[in-house]
């Protein structure tokens, strides 16, 4: 039954995804140096590439628990079960209401990349954003060129619905042309799944 939010905390065969705490700054600030070569090209506007320190961190993380709570958005963060390694983010934020449709993101940690752990966590978090968010329609924007991403919503079940010309923040701040390749999945094509 539809509740409004997304649960807190669920779990995949190899994944326990969930909310952000505090407690995760620590290895959360690290993690986004770690990163930023590697999401600098399709991922610059991402809230990982905003990190300035461990305590930017934790009030960036805190913000994210709010939205959370509140339904407003949801950062999900992925983790390897058998080691507690965090694997990948997800988002999930509104769209449209009529129909009810969401988005959905999503960044490999550099180290976890090539695993499946994003494809397994994007179907999981669809299932949720059907049931739990009532939503009609679930849709992913991803640069034409991104393969892996385009490769992740395709194994999801998502449909290419269109490509369209956009001017996009490149890793400068100036904005890039791109072309942008948006993927849908309806409730009903999930349902049959």
């Amino acid at each position: 039954m539809a509740d409004g939010r997304l649960p807190a905390r669920w779990e995949t065969a190899r994944l326990v995804l969930r909310s952000y705490t505090q407690e995760d700054a620590s290895w959360y600030y690290p993690m986004s140096l770690r990163n930023r070569d590697h999401l600098r090209h399709y991922e610059s506007g991402n809230v990982i590439m905003s990190l300035t320190s461990e305590q930017h961190s934790r009030e960036i993380l805190d913000e994210l628990a709010r939205y959370w709570k509140q339904g407003v958005c949801y950062f999900v963060g992925v983790f390897d079960k058998a080691t507690d390694e965090f694997v990948a983010q997800v988002y999930v934020g509104p769209f449209g209401e009529a129909p009810v449709d969401f988005i959905i993101g999503y960044v490999a940690e550099c180290r976890h990349e090539g695993r499946g752990y994003v494809s397994e966590a994007v179907a999981s978090t669809v299932t949720h954003v059907f049931s739990d968010l009532a939503a009609d329609q679930v849709r992913i924007h991803c640069d034409e060129a991104n393969l892996r991403s385009r490769s992740v919503a395709e194994r999801c079940g998502f449909q290419l619905d269109r490509i369209f010309p956009e001017e996009r923040p490149g890793p400068d701040g100036k904005l890039d042309p791109c072309n942008t390749a948006v993927y849908v999945q309806l409730r009903t094509r999930c349902s049959a799944r």
